[in-house]
């Protein structure tokens, strides 16, 4: 089973596109689950996600976690052997989990697989085909979970770029096989943590206290 996690925090205006998407995969209803976890939004999302409250886990957090606090409690909740991030501000083509899944469970030495993405606007328009391998995003890879557990989940001191700490220490293990097909929409606004450039920077100089890089 595959558990698609969606961490949230204030985008009620994008979260229903990126669950639409996860409801619309062409994988087997039994073969997925999917999780949202709402890390103490105050912009109506909860009211939002009590539409989909059939169809999805919502876990609404009383205090917010961050990114990487919100994400550790999705995997702990996650019921599958397979993990898989969806930012709430982003969405899928529908037959992104097929295609990972099957890549996993035929390939034993595959210990995670990621996909292409296109950059889309507000509208959804494609702007640009990106290969993963040359610009990684935290998103569009599926785990398998017991390895996200060897290496200690996220990083929950990071608030930014603590996909870029997971991923140093998930490459000391385990690999990312990229599959060149461009499956996941990476959303561009206005909003984008990685616009914060005061934040980036601060984590950059916490990564590199850590890693030593």
């Amino acid at each position: 089973m595959v558990s698609l996690i969606i961490t949230t925090y204030n985008y009620a205006q994008y979260v229903e596109r990126a669950i639409r998407s996860a409801l619309d995969q062409s994988l087997p209803v039994n073969q997925f689950e999917i999780i949202v976890v709402n890390d103490s939004s105050t912009d109506g999302t909860a009211t939002i996600l009590e539409n989909y409250a059939n169809d999805v886990r919502v876990f609404n957090l009383q205090e917010n976690l961050g990114l990487a606090g919100a994400r550790n409690f999705g995997i702990k909740k996650a019921k599958g052997q397979f993990i898989f991030f969806l930012d709430a501000d982003d969405y899928l083509h529908k037959e992104t989990l097929r295609v990972q899944k099957l890549f996993l469970e035929e390939n034993n030495n595959l210990d995670a697989v990621s996909v292409d993405y296109y950059l889309v606007d507000e509208r959804g328009k494609h702007i640009e085909h990106v290969n993963a391998n040359e610009k990684p995003i935290a998103c569009g890879i599926m785990f398998r979970k017991d390895f996200l557990f060897n290496i200690g989940l996220y990083d929950e001191g990071f608030r930014a770029r603590e996909e870029e700490d997971l991923r140093i220490r998930w490459n000391e293990k385990y690999n990312i096989y990229n599959i060149i097909l461009p499956l996941y929409r990476y959303r561009m606004h206005d909003s984008n943590l990685t616009k914060n450039s005061s934040e980036m920077n601060k984590h950059q100089e916490m990564l590199k206290m850590k890693h030593g890089r």
